[in-house]
């Protein structure tokens, strides 16, 4: 007998699975994508213990035919596309025919479905590949597919998956997905029996607001510019609603969510000049065009796809969306006419503040500088005379000098023996509580600060769900972040050094941290990078006017900092200008 097999259907719909369900929320994905393919308008999800258990979805579709369950749970059976030139011009968001076969090979499957003109519904179920008799069932109209016990004859799979709490926020977040795809959809959302959300069919800027928050409406500016056949509409974020993560952008080509590095360089390139280059802008965008100029058989998720034109794809968002942040002046609100110049945006040749409202999770504020040391205001009218003409009886002059002075809110101006210093006040600021925590921590003594009043932030089901499981792993990094709700955490401490640090913005970049890697991870092999993005939330930002004592504490701590010289990222901290040097630059002596 030969060594080469043919595989059992079992096994090969097994091995399919693993492309296709990932978790709970993949087999989501793809139920809700068959239930919006059906023409439904309105589309209920009950979860239990977070999809592990239970998935059901149920649509007021058109149907499945009786005669057609069975083939709807076999594999690579579709009713979508039947040749190259619909696969080529594929309009659905489903079309392969293996997602349904897939779940049914990994998990406990009851398909019940009406057509319009059938006098009853029909029921069929599958397990370990093997489907049960049709027989008649109640059911209105519509399809419910039920999906129970997810992995439950492939442990290996099961094992790796995640706590209920944390699979559910994935399937709140496939959901929420699809509910912005399609926003003339009707969408219920129930875990473990109660009603997480329910959003009745509205248009796509209401649900937007509905889904990312009042805060994304404030910040929120109108896109939809046609070129040709092309069109791109939808919502962008201001930098007032910037993130750490890349959790609040959502671009759709043809209602399909994707992930897209072409469209994903456009959009960061038309953000170039007006983010940092470290936070992420919010968007929910739509890109149309024919279903031929598109293929979207490129990846098993189907979040992949390929452009024809994609030079002319790129340029059309690039500038759609240049020319709209350009443009959009501060008191345009969510679906406003676009009618005033971007000179409109400043004042005095800087940004209006109405572009940036303070308030409790903003980061364009900052209190003052947690620095270590104090310069008595009386020394200041004997450091021109000791710089001057030292005596025997003097201080000797500190290696980085005494400040003078800054220079366009960036800058801090010292001299020193040498002549004149020249320091980047983030960049070194970022370096000296990027060592202290390091030394913190390797010590065993990162103390926590308590907050007088707990800062209470809305939070994403993923970041309630990291913070509930990983306690002890926060504490241990000096934070207490516990549930004030089931949509809200609470702040209650941050690290000692990081106290003046935005408390939200940097609860959300640890919590990234950890989901994305895993608490030990994050602790062990990643821990300089989790402690140097520490660093740079709690390090004093741009524009941040320092008195002289400040100025003069942080190139003490710089001196007494290992590797002062350079950033947590590789840039310097300081340069040094010497007399020579501004002799040269004057021409002095020639």
């Amino acid at each position: 007998m030969g060594r080469i097999q043919l595989l059992p259907d079992l096994l090969i719909s097994q091995i399919a699975a693993g492309e296709v369900v990932e978790r709970p929320a993949s087999a989501l994905k793809e139920l809700v994508e068959n239930s919006l393919d059906a023409g439904s308008r309105d589309i209920r999800v009950d979860l239990e213990e977070g999809g592990i258990k239970l998935i059901r979805v149920a649509d007021d579709g058109v149907g499945i035919d009786a005669d057609d369950l069975g083939n709807a749970l076999a594999r690579h059976a579709t009713s979508k596309i039947g040749s190259l030139a619909e696969l080529e011009s594929v309009a659905s968001l489903g079309f392969r025919g293996e997602a349904l076969a897939s779940i049914a090979a990994v998990a406990r499957v009851t398909l019940t479905s009406r057509v319009g003109a059938a006098e009853h519904a029909w029921r069929i179920g599958a397990q370990d590949g093997t489907l049960t008799a049709t027989e008649p069932a109640v059911l209105n109209k519509g399809t419910v597919v039920e999906v129970r016990d997810l992995f439950f004859n492939t442990p290996a799979r099961r094992k790796f998956l995640r706590t209920p709490a944390t699979e559910y926020a994935h399937c709140e977040d496939a959901l929420r997905r699809a509910a912005l795809a399609r926003p003339e959809v009707a969408f219920e959302l129930r875990h473990n029996g109660r009603v997480a959300w329910r959003f009745p069919a509205q248009d796509a800027a209401t649900r937007a607001v509905a889904l990312l928050g009042d805060d994304f409406e404030a910040a929120a500016r109108t896109v939809d510019e046609v070129a040709g056949d092309l069109r791109l509409h939808g919502l962008a974020g201001l930098p007032a609603y910037s993130r750490s993560g890349r959790d609040a952008q959502y671009l759709f080509v043809n209602g399909r969510f994707v992930r897209d590095k072409l469209l994903g360089h456009a959009v960061r390139e038309a953000y170039r000049d007006i983010l940092h280059y470290d936070r992420h802008p919010a968007y929910v965008l739509y890109l149309e065009l024919p279903p031929e100029a598109v293929d979207v058989n490129v990846h098993p998720a189907k979040t992949e796809v390929r452009f024809r034109q994609s030079q002319a794809i790129h340029q059309f968002v690039f500038h759609t969306l240049e020319r709209g942040l350009g443009r959009l002046p501060a008191s345009t609100a969510v679906g406003d006419e676009i009618s005033e110049p971007a000179s409109t945006l400043f004042s005095n040749g800087t940004l209006s503040p109405a572009l940036f409202p303070q308030g409790r999770g903003s980061s364009w504020s900052q209190q003052a500088m947690p620095l270590q040391a104090a310069e008595p205001q009386a020394y200041y009218g004997m450091v021109a005379d000791a710089l001057a003409e030292p005596s025997e009886q003097s201080e000797p002059i500190p290696t980085m000098g005494y400040a003078l002075g800054q220079v366009a809110g960036i800058y801090v101006l010292a001299e020193n023996e040498k002549g004149l210093l020249v320091v980047d006040m983030h960049a070194a600021h970022e370096r000296i509580l990027y060592e202290g925590l390091k030394t913190a921590i390797d010590e065993q003594r990162l103390a926590a600060q308590p907050l007088l009043i707990p800062l209470v932030f809305q939070a994403t089901a993923l970041e309630m769900a990291t913070a509930t499981e990983n306690h002890a792993a926060l504490e241990s990094m000096g934070f207490e972040i516990t549930a004030a709700s089931p949509t809200h955490l609470a702040v209650r401490a941050v690290p000692a050094l990081l106290a003046r640090a935005d408390a939200e913005q940097l609860a959300r970049e640890v919590l990234k941290d950890i989901r994305e890697f895993g608490a030990s991870e994050a602790l062990a092999g990643r821990r300089n990078e989790l402690l140097a993005t520490m660093a740079c939330h709690g390090a004093v930002r741009a524009n941040r006017k320092l008195t002289l004592p400040e100025m003069n504490a942080l190139l003490r701590d710089m001196e007494r900092t290992e590797r002062a010289d350079q950033c947590n990222h590789g840039r310097p901290t300081w340069f040094q200008l010497t007399v020579a040097d501004l002799d040269r630059m004057f021409m002095r002596g020639k």
